[in-house]
């Protein structure tokens, strides 16, 4: 079988050509600025591949993709509770670009962008410029005197939005580290712009030694089309889980979130997180309380098996892991 169905340059011309202002967004799905309370003035930009929005329903509002990425009004508004850092992940930092909150893992900001700017991201007020890693990647001398770190976590901003032969590079140095038996990447580019599955992406992730897990973000049923299938077909040789947040007004509903659990087992993604919002400054609206989700998880429970239902979680600042709200059913 093929290592991987498209060309090494198509995903940097799709990355290059992502939408950026909320006119031309509003453009290719049919709707107009009365229909929505969109804004290009939240402080943290708009960044959308065309191969996402084109899974949008066209002339439809309420659309769960668009509403992930459309900039609105009410992520301007002052809410008690929300913070820039609510996971107080400046306190885990151990070495510039690298941040130690559980015990043997550590996660390296790997890249300080994104190929989607979600609006509900964790790390949207984060100070990548602070965090940037030289081509000798020197945050990993860290991992490198530290025999009890097991496990690697490429994270950012999105690993993925490096270069090849960068990608490649930081992958081979981790895997040089005799400690370290995984490597985790935790990416959302298999879901907005499949393209970047590429043979160079697969034949240097076998070539690793260690464990491969990729963590994917998809957030609902709609998001998977032709192409993500393809690309998480060449991806099936590693270890695939997903990790979804629960947001109000886009898969706060059992029956989506027992499709999207469905729909990504059938592409060989195993569903493993659905996560609380963090109470992250302009996300709000997306908030879905407690009482709310654990009641979805009870009907997920009784209508998927076990290890389709995945684990209702958030994440507490101090403690030892996240935080289990409801595991998986029977």
């Amino acid at each position: 079988m093929p290592s991987g169905p498209w060309p090494a340059d198509a995903w940097r011309r799709e990355l290059a050509r992502a939408v950026t202002a909320v006119g031309e967004l509003l453009d290719l799905v049919g709707l107009s600025t009365e229909q929505v309370d969109a804004t290009q003035e939240t402080g943290f930009a708009l960044r959308v591949p065309r191969p996402y929005i084109a899974r949008m329903r066209r002339g439809d509002p309420y659309d769960p993709l668009l509403r992930q990425v459309l900039p609105t009004v009410q992520e301007s508004q002052s809410v008690a509770g929300y913070g820039a850092d609510p996971l107080r992940e400046s306190s885990a930092v151990v070495d510039s670009g690298l941040l130690r909150k559980y015990a043997g893992r550590v996660l390296l900001i790997a890249a300080g962008s994104c190929a989607v700017n979600c609006r509900y991201c964790f790390r949207r007020h984060f100070p990548y410029a602070e965090h940037r890693q030289g081509s000798d990647f020197p945050a990993l001398d860290a991992v490198r005197r530290d025999a009890t770190i097991k496990e690697v976590i490429l994270s950012g901003g999105d690993p993925l939005v490096l270069k090849d032969s960068h990608f490649a590079d930081l992958v081979r140095r981790i895997a040089d580290i005799d400690h370290v038996r995984r490597i985790r990447i935790h990416t959302r580019l298999p879901v907005v712009i499949p393209q970047r599955v590429t043979a160079a992406l697969i034949d240097v992730l076998a070539g690793v030694p260690q464990q491969v897990v990729i963590v994917l973000h998809f957030n609902h049923g709609n998001e998977i089309d032709g192409d993500c299938i393809r690309a998480l077909g060449a991806l099936g040789r590693f270890t695939l889980l997903n990790q979804s947040v629960l947001l109000r007004g886009v898969n706060d509903d059992v029956n989506v979130l027992v499709e999207l659990s469905e729909r990504l087992f059938a592409a060989g993604v195993l569903p493993y997180y659905l996560h609380m919002p963090d109470a992250v400054a302009g996300t709000a609206h997306f908030d879905v309380s407690e009482a709310e989700a654990k009641a979805l998880h009870r009907r997920m429970a009784a209508r998927l098996p076990g290890y389709l239902t995945p684990k209702l979680v958030r994440e507490t600042p101090g403690l030892a892991a996240k935080e289990l709200l409801a595991s998986s059913g029977i």
